[in-house]
C-alpha cells in the first residue's frame, strides 16, 4: 500500500490457571504486531499485586527472557500501540498503571475516545485526578479505576455512558481479567478458550497462534470479567446500531483472521472480483501489491480470466513503511520495499491491484517501478473506495487536505500518479463483498457519514501538556 492509513493498536489478554501467563501473552502479541510497531508492554497479576514492562518498538525488542521471568502470575495483558492520541514516547506506551477509588488496575486500549479533552478537563477539575500521560486510555482507565458502582459491570455501564468513540479494551486487576468493547463495535475483539483458561484478542490470529480455540467475537458493548471461576458476561452487549471499521477487511486486519465469522483473506478475495466486475481491462496479467493486496489480486484474476503473476517481490526485512512518521523516512522505505521482476513485466500490459490511496504520493513511484523494468501499460486497481475523509476512531489516516481523492477527481489523480487508467471500488461493492450491511459498519472515510457526530479537524496531540 502507498502512504497506508496506520492502525492504532493491538491488544491481548490471558488467564492460564497455574501457568505463567506472560510468556503466552507475549506470543499472542507477537501476533499483532501488524496492528502497531511504537512500543509494546505486557501487565501481569498473580492474585496480590500487578508487574508491568512497557518499551518502545516492536515486541521482539522490547522483551528478553529476564523480562518474562519479572512478570509473575497466571493473568497478563498485553499491548503494542501506533499513536492515535499522544506522542510516540516511553510514557505514553501501555498497558498504563492507574490507581484510584476500585484499586489498581493496568489497561491496554485499541481505538480512539473523541470526547477525551473534555471528559479528562473534567476528571482533573471536578474528581481531583491527576494524569501523567498524553493519552485517551489514560482517561479511560482513569474513569474505569474512580466510576462509581459496586460491582465492575456497574462500574463499565457507567463509563460507557460517558466515553464517545472506539475503545476495544482489556484491564487487569491484582484478581481479575476484564475486556469490553465499545457500544458501536468499531473494533475488533474475540474471546477463546486455552488450556482450562481464556484469552481475548484483538484478532483471532493471535489465539491461533498460541493454540487456542475461538469461541466468539465481543458483542458491541459487551464486557466480560475473568477470574479464578471462569468467564462471565457483566455487561449486555448493544442491539442498536453497530459500525465496525470497513478498513479492517481492507487492510488492518491480518488475512487469517476471522472478522464477524468471515475469514478476511475471503474477504479480500471477493472485493477484488468486485473489482474486475466494476473495471475491467484489456490486459495481459494481474499482479497485486504484496502482501495486503495479493488476495484482492487473485481474485481480480480469477473474475477477469486474465493470469496472475508476481511483478514486485518485497523485501521482508523492511517493515510497513508507515511505521516512520518523517515523510522522507517514509520514502526511503517504499524504495527500499520492493523490486520489480524485469522478465516477467517486460512488454505486459499489467493490472496492479492495491488496498488504498491515501495521500498518493508514493503511489507514483511503484507505478514508475513497474514501467522501468518494461511495464507496456500500468492500470492500476484500489480494492476499497476512494478516501474522503478522516479517521476519529482509532486510526491515524491523514488531514482531508492531504488526501489525494478529497482533492482530485478520479482522472487527476490517475494522471498524478502516472497510471493508464485508475478504477476504485465501489462503497456498494465493498460491502457486498464483506457481506456485511452498511448500515452495521463504519465507512466515514469513504462517505464522511461518522456513526456518532465529531469535529471536523481532531489533533492526536491535544492531551500533550508543555
Amino acid at each position: 500500500m502507498a502512504n497506508p492509513p496506520r492502525e492504532a493498536c493491538g491488544v491481548v489478554g490471558v488467564y492460564t490457571p497455574g501457568e505463567e501467563a506472560a510468556r503466552t501473552a507475549f506470543f499472542g502479541l507477537f501476533s499483532l504486531q501488524h496492528r502497531g510497531q511504537e512500543s509494546a508492554g505486557i501487565a501481569s497479576a498473580d492474585g496480590r499485586t500487578i508487574f508491568c514492562r512497557r518499551e518502545m518498538g516492536l515486541v521482539s525488542q522490547a522483551f528478553h527472557e529476564f523480562d518474562l521471568d519479572r512478570l509473575p502470575g497466571d493473568m497478563a495483558v498485553g499491548h503494542t500501540r501506533y499513536s492515535t492520541t499522544g506522542a510516540s514516547y516511553l510514557d505514553n506506551a501501555q498497558p498504563l498503571e492507574v490507581t484510584g477509588s476500585n484499586g489498581r488496575l493496568a489497561l491496554g486500549h485499541n481505538g480512539n475516545v473523541i470526547n477525551a479533552v473534555s471528559l479528562r478537563t473534567e476528571l482533573e477539575e471536578t474528581w481531583g485526578l491527576r494524569f501523567t500521560t498524553a493519552t485517551d486510555s489514560e482517561v479511560i482507565a482513569q474513569l474505569l479505576a474512580n466510576a462509581p458502582g459496586v460491582t465492575w459491570g456497574e462500574r463499565l455501564g457507567y463509563m460507557m455512558r460517558r466515553l464517545q468513540g472506539a475503545y476495544s479494551v482489556v484491564a487487569l486487576t491484582p484478581t481479575e481479567m476484564i475486556a469490553f468493547r465499545d457500544p458501536l463495535g468499531v473494533r475488533p475483539l474475540c474471546v477463546g478458550m486455552f488450556r482450562g483458561g481464556w484469552v481475548v484478542a484483538s484478532e483471532s490470529c493471535a489465539l491461533d497462534h498460541i493454540g487456542a480455540k475461538l469461541l466468539r467475537e465481543l458483542e458491541p458493548g459487551e464486557a466480560v470479567l475473568i477470574d479464578s471461576e471462569g468467564l462471565h458476561s457483566i455487561h449486555k452487549g448493544n442491539d442498536g446500531r453497530h459500525a465496525l471499521c470497513s478498513f479492517e477487511y481492507i487492510y488492518f486486519a491480518r488475512p487469517d483472521s476471522i472478522l464477524d465469522g468471515k475469514l478476511v483473506h475471503a474477504a479480500r478475495r471477493e472485493m477484488g472480483r468486485q473489482l474486475a466486475a466494476e473495471h475491467p481491462v484489456n490486459a495481459d496479467m494481474v499482479m497485486g501489491i504484496p502482501d495486503s493486496a495479493i488476495a484482492a489480486g487473485t481474485g481480480y484474476a480469477e473474475a477477469s480470466g486474465l493470469p496472475y503473476q508476481e511483478g514486485l517481490v518485497k523485501n521482508r526485512y523492511v517493515g510497513r513503511t508507515f511505521i516512520q512518521p518523517d515523510q522522507r523516512l517514509r520514502d526511503l522505505g517504499v524504495r527500499l520495499k520492493f523490486n520489480p521482476l524485469p522478465e516477467v513485466l517486460e512488454g505486459k500490459r499489467v493490472v496492479v491491484v492495491d488496498d488504498s490511496i491515501v495521500r498518493g504520493t508514493t503511489t507514483p513511484h511503484v507505478v514508475n517501478l513497474l514501467r522501468s523494468a518494461g511495464a507496456k501499460e500500468v492500470h492500476l486497481r484500489v480494492c476499497a473506495p476512494p478516501i474522503l475523509s478522516p479517521c476519529h476512531f482509532g486510526v491515524d489516516m491523514a488531514r482531508k487536505s492531504e488526501m489525494i481523492a478529497a482533492n482530485k477527481t478520479v482522472a487527476e489523480v490517475c494522471k498524478f500518479i502516472g497510471a493508464d487508467s485508475l478504477g476504485y471500488l465501489s462503497v456498494n461493492g465493498l460491502f457486498k463483498a464483506i457481506g456485511r450491511p452498511h448500515a452495521h459498519s463504519c465507512s466515514a472515510c469513504f462517505t464522511g457519514n461518522y456513526p456518532v457526530e465529531v469535529q471536523l479537524e481532531m489533533d492526536k496531540l491535544a492531551l500533550e501538556r508543555p
